[in-house]
């Protein structure tokens, strides 16, 4: 989610500059969508966090924290109190371990799990019986999980979590082993999300259940929207439409299917003035808001 440039050239000593490290190159060098997505959330990996004015993450200058956007789409202050600090890098939108209602015991999948950050939450839930796995595409994201990964094990006395790496069309999980599989803001980002559903319902044990944050489309996309990668990258290019999304599940034999939209997170993006954000209200018909075409979309479901 190879080669990279080094902090310096993506990140200043202060944090992200105004430059944008997702922009890829252009004409016969285009990288496929896999490549674009796993280059810039390389490079999202290796941002080191500025002061509050620039705390949004690589795209740009923000006016909000990730611990601010945290707050906002539900995470509670003991949540984000016991994620290792730099796990959560702003990169939600929504908390599919609340939609998952944790339980002791249970094995946890996360997909496209980033830094580790719903992994850590989910961890104490599921406690010393159960087991938590994050796999993410991205090396430089699963080095970062790792390094995180032991202020975790100090800090809860816990090692419940395994990091993996690998696609989330391609899942390196044994089938049927799976009780929840969770994922935030990650699926849009899949070339192929009908593949996706098939191997979460592949990996879910029967009667295993789906809690996932993600982004969909109220309305088809213009397409200047469509074309722009810090809208690929920041999974709104990549959305399908709440029906679409509800047929692919279905036809991967998933039940019991629940769509909640969440406008909220749409309008507290555009009103903080995210980079991305920005750029959409600025690609978007007259008299238009980003809100009128994206929602956030909480989705449960059982196998």
């Amino acid at each position: 989610m190879n080669s990279q440039k080094s902090n310096n050239d993506s990140c200043g000593s202060g944090g992200c500059d105004d430059r944008n490290p997702l922009a890829p190159p252009s004409g016969a060098d285009r990288p496929t969508m896999h490549e674009q997505v796993r280059s810039g959330y390389a490079k999202i990996a290796s941002c080191e966090p500025g002061p509050p004015s620039m705390a949004g993450g690589c795209c740009g200058n923000t006016t909000f924290t990730p611990e601010q956007l945290a707050g906002a789409i539900g995470y509670t202050k003991d949540e984000l109190a016991g994620a290792p600090d730099g796990a959560n890098m702003g990169l939600s939108c929504g908390n599919p371990t609340a939609i998952a209602s944790l339980v002791g015991g249970e094995t946890v999948l996360d997909l496209g799990a980033g830094g580790g950050f719903d992994c850590f939450i989910a961890g104490p839930k599921v406690g010393a019986n159960g087991r938590v796995i994050g796999v993410d595409m991205t090396p430089e994201m699963l080095s970062k999980a790792r390094r995180n990964l032991y202020k975790y094990n100090d800090r809860t006395g816990l090692h419940n979590i395994d990091f993996r790496l690998g696609e989330i069309e391609h899942l390196p999980v044994a089938d049927a082993s799976v009780d929840v599989v969770i994922s935030n803001c990650v699926l849009n980002l899949s070339p192929d999300k009908a593949q996706v559903w098939r191997e979460i319902a592949r990996v879910l044990k029967p009667g295993g259940r789906v809690a996932v944050s993600d982004l969909a489309l109220l309305q088809p996309l213009p397409d200047a929207v469509r074309a722009s990668v810090e809208a690929l990258v920041g999974c709104v290019a990549g959305a399908v439409l709440v029906e679409e999304t509800r047929r692919q599940m279905r036809e991967a034999g998933l039940a019991d299917i629940v769509l909640k939209q969440k406008p909220e997170y749409i309008e507290a993006m555009a009103h903080w003035e995210d980079p991305l954000y920005r750029e959409i209200i600025i690609k978007l018909p007259a008299g238009s808001r980003p809100a009128d075409y994206i929602t956030s979309l909480d989705i449960a479901a059982r196998k």
